[in-house]
C-alpha cells in the first residue's frame, strides 16, 4: 500500500456497488484507511458491511445507508439489453448526494481488436463482442451523468483465489496456443491500490474521466500457464493448438480468442505517477501462491 493512500480517513464512505471479486477486494483495501466501505449484496444479508440492491427489485436500498456517502464505485455489469443497473434505478438518488467521486469498473474490450497493437485512452472505441458494446453503451450514460465520474478500463483480472495457479490445482485448466495472440491482465491488488492513490493524490494530479488499469507485460496465455507450472513444480501438458481447440471451446470461451491487442498503462503509471505492485504477472503469480502457502499453513497450523 502507498503510503500517499494514508489521507483517506474515516470521514470518507464509500457505496461500491457490485460485491463481486473486485468489489470485495476494493472494500476491504479501503477498510484498512479507516474508511466506511460498504459493499452491495442482492440478499438481504445480515451484514454491517453490505446493503441490499437488486436492480431487478422494485425496493431500494434504504434512505440511512446514502447518509454521509462521499465516494461511489460501480463493478456491477450491464443488462442484457445494455441498461446500466445501478444508474437506471439511482442515477436521480445519485445526483442529489454531496459526492465527491463517483468510479466505474469497465473493460479493454471496448478497444475491440487491433491485431496485437498497442491501445491507449486516445485511441477510438471498437467494441467487438456485444458484452463490450454493452459495456460502451454504459460508459457513455455514467459520463453524461451529474456526476464526478472517471472511468477505468480493466483487462483480465487475476489474483488470491482466481488465477491460473489456481485452476492448475484444480485441474480446471487448457493450454491453448494460438500464434502471436497477445493478452492483458492486471492484478487486482493494483486495482485497489491504483485507485485509492489517485484518490488521495486527485488535489495534485490532472483528472483524467478514462483511465487504463494493466501491467507492464502483456503475453501470451501459455507463457503465463509455463510459469505457472514451473512455480508449481509440475510439469505443462502439451499445448493444444487453436485450431484443435476451437472444437471443444464454448461460444463465450472463443469470443476471448477473437481479440488480441496490447494495453498501455502509460498515463497511470508514467504521467500520473502510480507505481505498480506487481510489474508483470511473474511477480502477480508468485503472490498468488504466497497466499495459498498462507492458507494452508493457517489451516494446519
Amino acid at each position: 500500500m502507498a503510503i500517499s493512500a494514508r489521507s483517506l480517513n474515516k470521514n470518507c464512505k464509500f457505496l461500491i456497488f457490485g460485491g463481486g471479486y473486485s468489489g470485495k477486494y476494493l472494500a476491504n483495501e479501503i477498510r484498512k484507511l479507516g474508511c466506511i466501505a460498504l459493499t452491495s449484496s442482492r440478499s438481504k444479508a445480515n451484514n454491517e458491511n453490505s446493503f441490499f440492491f437488486d436492480s431487478f427489485s422494485n425496493e431500494l436500498p434504504q434512505e440511512n445507508i446514502f447518509s454521509g456517502t462521499t465516494h461511489i464505485i460501480s463493478c456491477i455489469p450491464p443488462t442484457k439489453r445494455g441498461e446500466d443497473p445501478v444508474l437506471s434505478r439511482l442515477e436521480k438518488k445519485l445526483e442529489q448526494l454531496s459526492l465527491e467521486w463517483v468510479g466505474y469498473l469497465s473493460t479493454t474490450g471496448v478497444y475491440g481488436n487491433t491485431d496485437g497493437n498497442w491501445v491507449s485512452e486516445k485511441d477510438p472505441v471498437k467494441p467487438l463482442q456485444e458484452r463490450s458494446k454493452r459495456r460502451r453503451i454504459c460508459e457513455l450514460k455514467w459520463i453524461n451523468a451529474n456526476l464526478p465520474t472517471q472511468i477505468f478500463r480493466l483487462p483480465g483480472i487475476y489474483g488470491p483465489g482466481r488465477s491460473t495457479i489456481e485452476s492448475i490445482l484444480k485441474k480446471n485448466i487448457k493450454v491453448i496456443n494460438k500464434k502471436a495472440q497477445i493478452f492483458s491482465r492486471i492484478h487486482v491488488s493494483d486495482i485497489a491500490n491504483s485507485i485509492i492513490y489517485l484518490l488521495n493524490n486527485k488535489k495534485k494530479l490532472d483528472f483524467h474521466p478514462i483511465i487504463n488499469i494493466a501491467d507492464n507485460y502483456p503475453c501470451s496465455q501459455v507463457e503465463v500457464i509455463k510459469y505457472s507450472y514451473e512455480l508449481l513444480r509440475l510439469k505443462m501438458p502439451q499445448p493444444i493448438e487453436f485450431k484443435e481447440a476451437e472444437k471443444i471451446l464454448s461460444p463465450i470461451a472463443l469470443s476471448f480468442w477473437e481479440e488480441n491487442r496490447k494495453v498501455s498503462n502509460n498515463l497511470l503509471c508514467n504521467k500520473l505517477g502510480y507505481k505498480l505492485l506487481h510489474k508483470d504477472y511473474k511477480s502477480g503469480l508468485k503472490s498468488c501462491l504466497e497466499s495459498i502457502s498462507n492458507h494452508n499453513n493457517d489451516n494446519y497450523g
